[in-house]
């Protein structure tokens, strides 16, 4: 197990992968939808909203990241609402679009709740890299709050680049380098102003609710270290947060249902929604 290479988003997508039960917008924008996964049974059927990365960046795949997860917490009973948003490179994507559409597709939770089964009391928001980022900042919001927003119970960040300005300044070029944080905060758009007060978890916290932090102790694209310092800061703020590192996991062992860590996270992810 030691010597297993960490796998690629490639390695991943070239899987067979099963399809969603439904395809649903939550906005009028071409992006701004998203992809239901249902469980078979009556319900009501506790909900992970599954948030993608890809860098923030359009030219990265998207939503089809997150396929092979969704289809297995759905075997396990739970209903997966796996968004879509618009990113870098889209028209309106960055600051704020990216935000603006994550906050509306969780909050649109609640559309969903009167067609389908759904238990609004259980509901985890859960995303990966970028998509950690997303889900914890969807969790709180700050100053992009918005009216009336719906606050999960919980929420997982998997190999999430969730403290903007430190991987702003130390972390690797995978993402493109520092030039994706400020197109992603709206850098050039906001001079002189805070850009990381309305958009990094690292800035909002304490986030006052349950959730994990976890990493790959062999990822290079977020290295744990990132994990680690945040979990250390969430915690002098006084959150309920659980960090954790796994070993023998890179960066898309966090969402491939085949490795070991699956199993860890998924675990998780049903003691939040419990």
């Amino acid at each position: 197990m030691a010597d297993r290479a960490p796998i690629s988003f490639s390695d991943l997508l070239a899987r067979p992968r099963d399809a969603a039960d439904a395809r649903i917008a939550y906005g009028p924008l071409a992006l701004q939808f998203g992809e239901l996964w249902r469980p078979t049974g009556p319900g009501p059927h506790p909900l992970v909203v599954m948030i993608h990365g890809g860098c923030w960046l359009a030219d990265l795949p998207g939503l089809e990241l997150m396929d092979q997860a969704c289809a297995d917490l759905k075997a396990s009973g739970v209903a997966v609402w796996n968004l879509e948003y618009r990113r870098i490179g889209h028209e309106g994507g960055g600051y704020p679009g990216t935000f603006q559409d994550v906050a509306a597709g969780v909050n649109h939770v609640r559309g969903l709740a009167r067609t389908y089964p759904l238990d609004l009391a259980r509901v985890v928001v859960a995303g990966h890299s970028a998509g950690g980022h997303l889900a914890l900042w969807s969790s709180v919001r700050g100053p992009l709050r918005g009216p009336d927003p719906f606050i999960p119970k919980g929420a997982v960040s998997l190999a999430g680049i969730i403290d903007l300005a430190a991987y702003h300044a130390t972390g690797p070029d995978a993402c493109g380098g520092p030039g994706t944080i400020e197109a992603l905060v709206g850098m050039s758009q906001r001079p002189g102003q805070q850009v990381y007060a309305d958009t990094s978890p690292a800035a909002l916290l304490p986030l006052a609710l349950p959730y994990a932090v976890i990493s790959g102790a062999l990822d290079l694209i977020v290295p744990s270290r990132f994990g680690a310092a945040f979990g250390a800061l969430a915690m002098a703020r006084g959150d309920p947060v659980e960090v954790m590192d796994l070993a023998h996991a890179g960066h898309f062992e966090l969402i491939d249902p085949t490795a070991p860590a699956w199993a860890v996270i998924k675990a998780q992810i049903k003691s939040l929604l419990d």
